[in-house]
């Protein structure tokens, strides 16, 4: 029965990600909750039911049908694999930030941050709930003072809304669900939502046009960090997200305020029945005997 179970799981999972569309959402709020949902939904049910079949054990019967050692031992080996993978991303993580503690610091705009010796313009927050920020001597000789401090806005709200501690959880349930369809496609719409967010906040702060043009200066092919707990400024953008974060902040200076304030109802309403979906799994225990 329990082999039953993480088939039927699978398949949820399997059918959450592939029918997924994007842009699906007429503005980047919904798009960002309804991706995010997606996203995390799959591994949600996974780890819960292989928590589940664990919790049971391998003996009893679900209902009228006996369980066996096959899904006891799937179950024991996934959790086995996304531990070790989180693992490794927490120690990889804590080594990189040890890393930028190393580098030499400065005050900019009322905040500390780290100098990076390198002409390659680049800023970014780079850590976990409490990260630091760095910044090349390329940036600051290349940006002028309004421009950096657009930037700067920009970066602090990463800050605000966490990011770099919110993609280091979501970079783990992208890498150890790596495997469903569409999965790096909803990282990348993930990715350009979290900056659409930030320039969103930083033009509130400064100008919207002195945001986009500090983006087009600074634009690089590399970046300078690449793992899923680090948040840039403008790291290696295709063509069309680049434009996307272009329109949408001159849209912004156009219309003042072109987005919804808050969550829509039925969209929040909707956030709260997948989450509740992530944890049914756990219900099985009661019918096991």
């Amino acid at each position: 029965m329990h082999l039953i179970v993480l088939v039927a799981i699978f398949g949820l999972a399997w059918g959450l990600r592939y029918t997924w569309t994007e842009n699906e959402q007429p503005n980047w709020i919904s798009r960002w909750h309804l991706t995010r949902s997606r996203l995390i939904l799959p591994p949600l049910l996974l780890f819960t039911t292989s928590i589940s079949i664990v919790w049971m054990g391998p003996h009893g019967r679900m209902v009228w049908v006996g369980n066996d050692w096959l899904s006891y031992n799937l179950a024991i080996s996934w959790l086995g694999i996304a531990g070790l993978y989180l693992l490794k991303l927490t120690v990889t993580g804590w080594q990189m930030l040890q890393q930028v503690r190393t580098y030499p610091t400065t005050q900019l705009g009322g905040k500390t941050v780290r100098i990076l010796d390198l002409p390659t313009p680049y800023i970014a927050q780079i850590g976990f709930w409490q990260p630091e920020l760095i910044i090349t001597t390329g940036i600051l000789d290349r940006l002028s003072t309004e421009h950096l401090a657009a930037v700067l806005a920009h970066e602090q709200a990463h800050y605000r809304y966490r990011d770099t501690w919110c993609f280091f959880w979501l970079g783990w349930m992208r890498g150890i669900t790596a495997w469903l369809p569409q999965t790096e496609v909803m990282w990348q719409e993930l990715l350009v939502l979290r900056e659409l967010r930030a320039d969103r906040w930083a033009s509130r702060q400064t100008d919207p046009l002195l945001v986009a043009e500090a983006l087009l200066l600074v634009v690089q092919n590399t970046p300078v960090f690449t793992e899923d707990f680090c948040t840039a400024f403008s790291q290696s953008l295709p063509v069309d997200r680049l434009n996307q974060r272009i329109e949408a902040l001159l849209e912004i200076d156009r219309t003042n305020d072109p987005q919804p304030k808050k969550l829509p109802q039925l969209l929040d309403l909707r956030s709260w029945i997948y989450l509740l979906i992530g944890f049914s799994p756990l219900l099985v225990v009661f019918f096991h005997n």
